[in-house]
């Protein structure tokens, strides 16, 4: 496929995991060989199970107004 052929959003999905490509090659993985306490991988599991069963966070306006 050719970049004239690509819509607006494959573009940038491109353009994207080129830029993340680049930025891993030059600085590396920072968190490789590092280990992840048990809580903070639990609270993740949580955010995940809550994102897919479609719970939201606080919105945005909420978060602007607390600072």
């Amino acid at each position: 496929m050719q970049v004239k052929d690509m819509t607006v959003e494959q573009l940038t999905d491109l353009i994207r995991h080129i830029v993340e490509q680049c930025l891993e090659e030059y600085f590396g993985v920072p968190d490789e060989g590092k280990e992840i306490k048990e809580e903070v991988k639990q609270r993740l599991i949580e955010f995940m199970k809550e994102k897919e069963a479609g719970k939201r966070g606080i919105p945005a306006e909420e978060v602007y107004k607390k600072q």
